[in-house]
This record gives structure tokens, C-alpha cells and sequence, in this order.
């Protein structure tokens, strides 16, 4: 099959687009035909060798952790799905492996695509969808009422953050954002937009229940005092900052700092695609590359100016 892989961490120079074995299929997975896939951080992370401790050193790697596709093959203990649906989900078999022609997923992490989504929007929900609902509903323990600030409003995580919070019953959701994407996270459903070209928001003092930080850019302790009585600042990665005197200030006070590691829940993406049949919920994509070209979107999404999701397209 063709693929993208790298047989060294590095640069995105390093990716090479060719042929690669065709996954074999487990007792509990689906072989499916990727039609599209999507670069997230955590891709280029893995590929930089920034998560050396956890991504190895066994070569090739095909990076990828969003999919959509059609199922062609069934390992024998799946009962749920069948040759020739269409499915998409986020990779439960290790750091990647969704940049290519075909991929495994297994069945509880795989979901039915929403009817209302061709596979390039597919591509774009998974990841990031989950990571944004699973940090304001299980680590943030949003409440009907409360009011959230999402720092990276305009991210991949952050489009969806904007719109789950407001499905989740939040009272009042703050996006921040660049001056150029100020539009589109009011149409995101924001009710307040902060410019951080023109406003710290950590400097307003607001009262928050919720902050995410969608993007890795505030602190625990710069934030802190924006946030109300009990409140609760979720990040994915802890600013350096916030690793030892962060977490012990979190400790002792009634303020929390914490981290999440998003999950394959299969479940959450049930949810997640019900929203989207809805219209509560809608994938944003920035742009789309075709899949020889995954160097440049690895470029592209390193820069940190995209809006929404930038998406591989398999030919």
C-alpha cells in the first residue's frame, strides 16, 4: 500500500511518501480503505522525536491518528460492522498509522460516519472531537450553567471546545483567538471573543469555572486567578512552568490543574457523531493536502495559524 513514513525523527523532511506492508487485521479489528486522514500536533510531536520516551525506536513509522473510511475486512470476533460501511475513528493501535491506503482499527473505537459528512470532513472530527469533549466533560466536570474559556478557540480542539462547551449546557463560552479568526469563533457559537493580539485574558480577572487551554499556550498559574471558587483549568500539555509548582499549588488550593490525555472512547464518538447529525456540531477544516504531500501539512500545521483542521486526502 502506499503511505506515508519516516525511518528517522527528524525535520518534516524526514517523511517519505511510498510503499509500505498492508496492515494485517486482528481478531477484534477492521481492515479499512482509508479515504481521508488528518495532521494533528501530537504527529509531528511523535515525528520530531519529542516523545522519544513513548514512541521508541522502532522504524518505519507511519504517522496518523484520524480516519475515515470503508471497512473491507473484518477480523472474526467482530460482529458490529461489515465489509463496505463507512466508518471513521481515532487509531487505538499505537502512535499513528492512519497516513496510508488502509489502517486497522479496532471495533470499539470505530464508529459509523454521520450521514450528513463526506470523508474529508469525517477525517477532521475524531482527535480532536474526543480531546475537547473528554477535557470539559470528565476533567473539567462542566455544569449546566457554568462559564468556560477556551484559549485556542480557532485550533482543531478549540472549534470543537467552542461548540461542545455550548452542547454541554454551558452559560457563557469565552473564545480566544487571533484578531483574524474572531468571525469564525463567534460563528462557532461563542458568546464573548478575546483577542490575544490586543487583551490578556489572564490579566482581566474574569471568574471562569472552566479554562482550557486548547493549544498548550497559558499556565495553571497565570491563569489561576481567572478562575472562580473551585475551579478548574484542563490542559493536554502542561506548560514546563506548571510541572512541579503548578501541580503543587493545585494541590492545596480549590483551584485544580488538570491534564488530560485523550482516549479512543468509541462511545464518546457516538456522541460526538449524534451532535454532528444534529447540527449542534460541525468540523471546521482549514485546508486540505493530498496525502504525498503530508511534509508540507506537517509544515503547515507546525506554523500554528490554522483554523480548524488540516486534513490528508488518500487518493
Amino acid at each position: 500500500m502506499k503511505a506515508i513514513y519516516y525511518e528517522k525523527y527528524g525535520e518534516a523532511d524526514v517523511l517519505q511518501y511510498g510503499e509500505q506492508p498492508t496492515p494485517e487485521v486482528k481478531e477484534d479489528q477492521l481492515l479499512v480503505r482509508v479515504h481521508a486522514s488528518s495532521v494533528n500536533p501530537v504527529d509531528w510531536k511523535v515525528r520530531s522525536g519529542h516523545l522519544l520516551p513513548v514512541s521508541g525506536l522502532n522504524f518505519p513509522k507511519i504517522p496518523g491518528h484520524d480516519m475515515a473510511g470503508e471497512v473491507v475486512e473484518v477480523g472474526q470476533d467482530v460482529t458490529t460492522f461489515k465489509p463496505g460501511d463507512r466508518v471513521f475513528g481515532m487509531l487505538d493501535t499505537g502512535l499513528g498509522g492512519a497516513a496510508a491506503e488502509y489502517a486497522v482499527i479496532s471495533e470499539k473505537a470505530a464508529v459509523l460516519m454521520p450521514e450528513n459528512l463526506n470523508y474529508v470532513q469525517a477525517a477532521a472530527v475524531p482527535l480532536t472531537a474526543l480531546t475537547a469533549l473528554q477535557a470539559l466533560r470528565d476533567k473539567g466536570e462542566l455544569a449546566q450553567g457554568e462559564r468556560v474559556l477556551i484559549n485556542g478557540a480557532s485550533s482543531g480542539v478549540g472549534s470543537f471546545a467552542v461548540q461542545i462547551a455550548k452542547a454541554l449546557g454551558a452559560g457563557e463560552v469565552t473564545g480566544v483567538c487571533s484578531t483574524d479568526h474572531i468571525d469564525l469563533v463567534k460563528s462557532l457559537g461563542a458568546d464573548r471573543v478575546v483577542d490575544y493580539t490586543e487583551e490578556d485574558f489572564t490579566e482581566k480577572k474574569d471568574c471562569y469555572n472552566i479554562i482550557f487551554d486548547a493549544v498548550a499556550k497559558s499556565t495553571y498559574l497565570d491563569s489561576k486567578d481567572s478562575l472562580c471558587q473551585n475551579g478548574r483549568y484542563v490542559t493536554t500539555v502542561p506548560n514546563p512552568k506548571d510541572i512541579a509548582l503548578g501541580y503543587a499549588l493545585s494541590v492545596f488550593s480549590d483551584k485544580k490543574l488538570r491534564l488530560l490525555v485523550a482516549d479512543e472512547k468509541g462511545e464518546d464518538l457516538e456522541l460526538i457523531r449524534a451532535w454532528i447529525e444534529t447540527g449542534k456540531v460541525w468540523p471546521v477544516i482549514d485546508k486540505e493536502f493530498p496525502l504525498r504531500e503530508a511534509a508540507e501539512a506537517h509544515r503547515y500545521s507546525e506554523g500554528g495559524h490554522a483554523a480548524g483542521k488540516i486534513v490528508l486526502v488518500v487518493e
